[in-house]
């Protein structure tokens, strides 16, 4: 067995940036069909929730612990949005440039992408795909403030409640993350030609069981 080492250089592995983001609006059968580039993306806090272990006492010892059900929720933030967006918002378009809002809100998917670095490559060494499914988005507050001295843009943010999907051989998700250091390159190849489209075909975010398939 080999001896226990620390800070290796190619274990110095840390997280970093967010771009590549996209929305995914469903159809009437609830396949996410299209894809439309979320720019302006400026962070999303993953915030799961739940997964509480609540204690059960019986012959005067505690005797196990449940845990409930884990949640998964998020908070993005951004400086603009794709218009396809305002129907996850809850503001309809009666009139082209006429927006009504306090509409239903409709549910989306979510992709986008996270950066892996280390010592020797920096934040080129590779990259995180996230795939959220089951997204709702929560009324937001927005600020519109004066021009002064020190000018900044106006930030939308959206707090995520999400709905997990069914995954064969486990509990729903709706979350799933792919890691490019750690899959084939082709199979990584084929997911981001569904995540963001190609000549012939329009973006698209495969269901997990999908996913998966693709690395077989």
């Amino acid at each position: 067995m080999a001896k226990l080492n620390w800070d290796s250089v190619e274990d110095r592995q840390y997280e970093t940036g967010v771009d590549h983001g996209v929305l995914y609006i469903p159809d009437n059968t609830g396949e996410y069909v299209a894809g439309y580039p979320w720019n302006g993306l400026i962070s999303v806090t993953e915030s799961p929730s739940g997964a509480e272990a609540t204690s059960q006492y019986a012959d005067n010892i505690k005797y196990l612990s449940i845990v409930s059900a884990e949640e998964f929720k998020a908070t993005l933030e951004c400086y603009t949005y794709p218009d396809e967006f305002e129907q996850c918002d809850g503001t309809a378009t009666p009139k082209p440039g006429v927006s009504v809002g306090q509409q239903s809100r409709k549910s989306f998917g979510l992709s986008y992408r996270t950066k892996v670095g280390n010592p020797i490559l920096g934040d080129a060494f590779g990259y995180k795909l996230h795939l959220v499914y089951g997204c709702l988005a929560s009324p937001s507050e927005k600020s519109y403030t004066t021009i002064n001295d020190s000018p900044e843009p106006t930030t939308f943010s959206w707090d995520l409640d999400t709905t997990p999907v069914p995954v064969t051989g486990l509990k729903p998700a709706s979350l799933l993350v792919v890691d490019s250091t750690k899959v084939a390159a082709l199979a990584l190849a084929s997911l981001e030609t569904l995540l963001y489209g190609d000549a012939t075909n329009p973006a698209t975010l495969p269901t997990p069981d999908e996913v998966l398939a693709l690395f077989n």
